[in-house]
This record gives C-alpha cells, structure tokens and sequence, in this order.
C-alpha cells in the first residue's frame, strides 16, 4: 500500500502557486507526475502525493523539476486570486473519485485532440510534399521537353542549310554546264562562218567544198553531243573467291595449330557465357546472335509490340552490350512507352559507345542519328 505524503510546502501569489514536495530519492525516471485543471497527482513508490486544488490551474504552461530529493511544481492559475489553501478541504471519498475520472478523462480527451492534431499535420506536410514533388517532376519534365524542342529546332535549321547548300551547288554546275554549251555554239557558228566566206570568194569553187563544210558541220555537232552526253560504260563482271578462313591472313603465312587452339578456346568461352546466362540455354543458335535479336527487335517494333522488342534489346545488349543501336533502339521503345528517363539513359550510353570508339563524333550529328531512328 502507498504512503500518503503529507509533509510538503507551498507558497503563492496572485498568479502562481510553488509547491515543494521533499521524495528521498527521487528521480525523473521512476517519477509519474499527473495533472490536470484541478487535480494533481504525483507517484513514486512507494509514495503517494495527491491534491484536489482549491482553484483552476493552466496545466498546460505549468511546470515540474525533479531534482536533489525534491520536486518543485510551478502552477500558473487561471484568475488571478490569493487561495486560501492548497487542497480543498471536506470533500468525501466519492467526490474524490469522481473528480479522478473526470481529470483522467480531460487528460485522455486532450491526448486524443493532439494525436489528431498530430496526424492532421502529418497529412497536411505529406500532401504539402507531394505537390512539392510533382512541381519539380513538372519542371522537369518540361525543361526536358523544351531541351528537346530547341535540339530538334537547332537539327532542323542544319538540314535546311545544307539542303539550301545543295542546292546552289547544283545551280553552280547547271550554269557552268550551260556556259561551256554556249562557248561550244559559238565556236560552231565561227567555223559556219568561214566555211562560207570560203565558198564566196570563188565562184569556180568545186562542189566539193560545200560538201566538204557540211561534212565538217556535222563532225562539230557529233561532236558537241559526244561532249554533252557521255558515252555508256561497257558492261562487265568480275568473279571473286574467297579463301573460306576464320583468320584473315594467308594460308601460307598462319599456323594452322595455333588458330585451331585459339578457335577451341573461343568456343568454350561461348559455353561458358552460355552457361552464365540461364536464359540462353533454351534458345537456338541464331537466336544467341546480337544482330539477329536486333532485327526481331526491329520487326516488333515495327509492329508496335513495343514491350516484346525490349525484351529481345535486353537479351542482346546482355549477350553485346558495345553495340550503340540497340541502346537507341531500346531508347526508341521507351519513348514510345513515354519511359522518358530509360530513353535518355539509353541515349546517353549510346553516345558514350560511339564516343569512345569513333571520338571525333560530333553531338549534332548524334541527335539526328536518334531523330532519323525515332521518326521524327
């Protein structure tokens, strides 16, 4: 049974009450410490220290330090008033219970609005969040869109410069052409010329001559079509066989040993790649080659069975992954699937690839590669 404690001391003043309650060894560990409007309660076996109070307390702002054997309360009252004892005096047992449920359920009522109110703010900084989030995923989605826009805009104008540059090309040699048509007309109309000037200073002239300038008319015209129009290439075949070889060298210059060892190591590390990747146990041998996958995947696409042409980009990256296309053609899949950031991943290692082998590659040039494969 707890032991009531009685010795304590308290002062006041219009606004607060100090309690000092003496607990040999108290702690704030063992120490439970109840309070309410109008009643306070302190437990730490095996002592007891209750008090109904004379008037309302702000339990709220009031305050407890435990410390040095004793606890100090600071109770702020609600109207500010000199009390005339702590603990209202001539009150029964049942009145006594009553007002212990009644703080016990002001204290759970106050416990369950602040647990609301908690979880009220908890929702409303999540929700908060996840506008915040869909705003950046927003920007960011259309800095994306705007990026791309300006390099289509950007690939668009260096087409039409170039096509433009074609152009003035093909306007420069029409006119070459028709100049050098010109001076080869102007040559033929001199030598009609002197041909009848000849003809006109003899009369006697034989019949000849004239057959002769008309002879020599036709020769300029056979000749100014042979100069217009070239002559057909004559028409040939060449037959070619190949030494059928794995090994590019000569015959008379390979060790055939050798290249039968280094065959046989090749192909047990096929097996060996083979054995590594489950999937592959199952397939036929075509289908174990990246270019052979890379056409299915192509078919399938072309079929719109985007998801399908993935999966056979997957398997071939798997068995190749330094091929560039099927990463474009993987990018081309998930934009198509609007995947925009599986499409720019694999873009990029696309570039990286070709970067590293070709290294003069420019970006521009990469961009319209992925236009002309996505479509657009």
């Amino acid at each position: 049974m707890p032991l009531q404690v009685s010795d304590y001391s308290w002062q006041q003043t219009k606004t607060a009450v100090f309690l000092s309650l003496p607990l040999k060894g108290v702690c704030v560990r063992d120490t439970d410490v109840f309070c309410t409007e109008n009643y306070l309660k302190v437990n730490f076996p095996p002592f007891l220290f209750e008090a109904f109070l004379y008037a309302p307390i702000d339990d709220e702002n009031s305050k407890a330090k435990v410390g040095n054997d004793t606890i100090v309360f600071t109770l702020y009252k609600k109207e500010a008033a000199m009390w005339e004892t702590l603990s209202v005096t001539g009150v029964d047992k049942e009145m006594m219970q009553r007002i212990r449920e009644r703080s016990v359920l002001q204290a759970q009522e106050r416990a369950k609005e602040a647990t609301e109110a908690k979880a009220a703010a908890k929702r409303k900084d999540q929700k908060y969040a996840l506008s915040v989030m869909m705003k950046i995923e927003e920007e960011e989605r259309k800095k994306i869109e705007d990026m791309k826009e300006n390099e289509r805009i950007k690939a668009t104008k260096e087409l039409e410069a170039w096509k433009e540059y074609q152009r003035k090309a093909e306007e420069q040699k029409k006119i070459q052409r028709e100049e050098k048509l010109c001076q080869k007309e102007k040559q033929i109309k001199e030598e009609r010329k002197k041909l009848k000037s000849k003809s006109l200073t003899g009369n006697s002239a034989p019949r000849n001559l004239a057959t002769k300038g008309r002879n020599s008319e036709n020769i300029f015209t056979e000749k100014l079509k042979e100069d217009s129009i070239p002559a057909p290439r004559s028409v040939g075949s060449i037959k070619i066989n190949f030494t059928p070889r794995v090994f590019p060298t000569a015959l008379r210059e390979s060790q055939v040993a050798e290249e039968e060892e280094w065959l046989h190591k090749q192909a047990e590390a096929r097996r060996a790649m083979n054995t590594h990747i489950p999937e592959l146990c199952d397939l036929k041998e075509e289908e174990k080659n990246p270019e052979w996958l890379k056409d299915k995947g192509n078919k399938l696409f072309a079929t719109e069975n985007y998801l399908a042409a993935i999966n056979a980009y997957n398997l071939a990256i798997r068995l190749n992954n330094k091929i560039p296309l099927l990463y474009l053609n993987r990018a081309a899949c998930h934009l198509k699937l609007k995947n925009l950031h599986k499409a720019i991943e694999d873009s990029s290692k696309a570039y990286r690839i070709m970067k590293r082998h070709l290294r003069l590659i420019h970006p521009t040039e990469l961009y319209k590669l992925m236009l002309r494969r996505f479509g657009m």
